[in-house]
């Protein structure tokens, strides 16, 4: 059994889905997510403000954030969304313990800003949440920013012009 496998299983009963439900959403994951991958969080999520109805399914790794929607009607299920957690930017979320609930909204690579409340049954979990998700944006991800490469040697002053240092995104 890989990593994957033995993370995704015990995060969802954790989360109380039924096996049913994680069962049926595991194929969809696992096209999407590597199996050395280590599952951080599942769990149920809705989109605030939006009509289209459904069910939305979220997954958190160590390097991926995958969601995915079943069909009220036909309870098919699509892919919403699959990114590298590096690739989105702007990732905030606010716990609310009076509501039970948390929101997550962060931009996706293509521009699109994507919102998901995710509810808990207790206070407590809320915390829970709040500290998953930082452990996973803050301390995981390092933002991009400019290193220096090299410098080769001190420019004579008849080639300052020539030579600068390398920068690296």
């Amino acid at each position: 059994m890989d990593v994957f496998s033995r993370t995704f299983l015990p995060a969802a009963a954790e989360a109380g889905l039924a096996t049913q439900t994680a069962s049926r959403h595991m194929p969809v994951f696992r096209r999407c997510v590597g199996s050395g991958d280590a599952t951080i969080l599942v769990t149920r999520c809705s989109r605030p403000n939006r009509s289209t109805p459904g069910e939305y399914l979220l997954l958190l790794t160590h390097r991926r954030l995958v969601v995915t929607r079943q069909t009220r009607v036909l309870h098919r299920l699509r892919l919403h969304l699959n990114t590298e957690l590096h690739e989105l930017s702007n990732v905030t979320w606010g716990p609310d313990p009076r509501l039970h609930c948390l929101e997550l909204a962060a931009t996706a690579i293509d521009g699109v800003r994507e919102r998901f409340v995710i509810r808990t049954r207790h206070p407590k979990q809320v915390w829970q949440l709040d500290e998953l998700l930082n452990h996973a944006f803050r301390t995981r991800v390092r933002p991009a920013r400019e290193r220096l490469v090299a410098t080769i040697g001190d420019p004579t002053p008849a080639r300052t012009a020539g030579l600068q240092p390398a920068t690296v995104r």
